[in-house]
């Protein structure tokens, strides 16, 4: 299966937070959409590794997208080292995504900055077709590249280099979230607090949300920066 975009994650619920407004923006626009998370989460402190795949399960239904993949990577020990990037240049070529988004630069979890220098070093590699990768079959990939690479903001506020607005999806957005039961707000859940788990941590996801929204003139919106220059052949694509 091809893909116009393939979206990766250190941790399952990174692209819910993050992203999933513009995922599902693009697949209501009739574009493939696929996710890869790195790790299963495990060393969450609440929910497990299995509870964390089922609600990345439901969380993608939620979304639409055409496939959600695990790699299983060691959450928190994961390295961008050779091995890890030949697993992620392997899924590259698998989907052959035109657009690849991936964890924010640096954040507050250092598996987010990581994850990220480690698949935007695999999309440049994926290219080179003297790496040899197989897929599930023994059978050689093709050498492929994405068109461009954006990264998502997390945590820590970064300067937005493009906005989306995600107005019309937004509680659709909110539903994916939600379907980390284990992870965030559940006043029946006797499970120990952290840092996402108050009712004020998904207040802050909204009110992120509408400052970058404000920022273009619409109710909510997502942020992401960029690799290189963003170009267009009409100023008019920019309205």
């Amino acid at each position: 299966m091809k893909l116009d975009i393939l979206a990766f994650a250190s941790h399952p619920d990174d692209i819910e937070l993050g992203c999933a407004g513009t995922l599902i923006s693009h697949v209501a626009a009739g574009y493939k959409v696929g996710i890869v998370d790195l790790t299963e989460g495990e060393l969450g402190t609440r929910g497990t590794a299995q509870t964390r795949l089922q609600e990345a399960a439901a969380a993608a239904k939620v979304m639409g997208v055409s496939v959600r993949e695990n790699l299983g990577f060691a959450d928190g020990f994961f390295q961008n080292d050779r091995a890890h990037q030949l697993r992620v240049i392997e899924q590259l070529r698998k989907y052959r995504p035109e657009m690849v988004i991936m964890n924010a630069i640096h954040d507050r979890h250092p598996d987010h900055g990581r994850g990220s220098e480690l698949v935007s070093e695999s999309c440049f590699k994926s290219g080179l077709r003297m790496i040899v990768t197989h897929d599930k079959e023994g059978k050689q990939q093709q050498a492929w590249r994405p068109k461009v690479v954006y990264h998502y903001i997390q945590d820590r506020l970064i300067t937005p280099d493009v906005i989306v607005d995600v107005t019309p999806y937004w509680e659709q957005k909110m539903d994916a979230i939600r379907a980390f039961k284990s992870q965030f707000y559940n006043p029946g859940d006797a499970s120990p607090n952290t840092y996402i788990s108050s009712p004020e941590f998904l207040g802050f996801i909204e009110a992120r949300a509408k400052e970058l929204g404000h920022a273009i003139g619409v109710t909510y919106g997502e942020g992401f920066t960029k690799e290189r220059h963003i170009g267009v052949k009409n100023l008019f694509d920019l309205i």
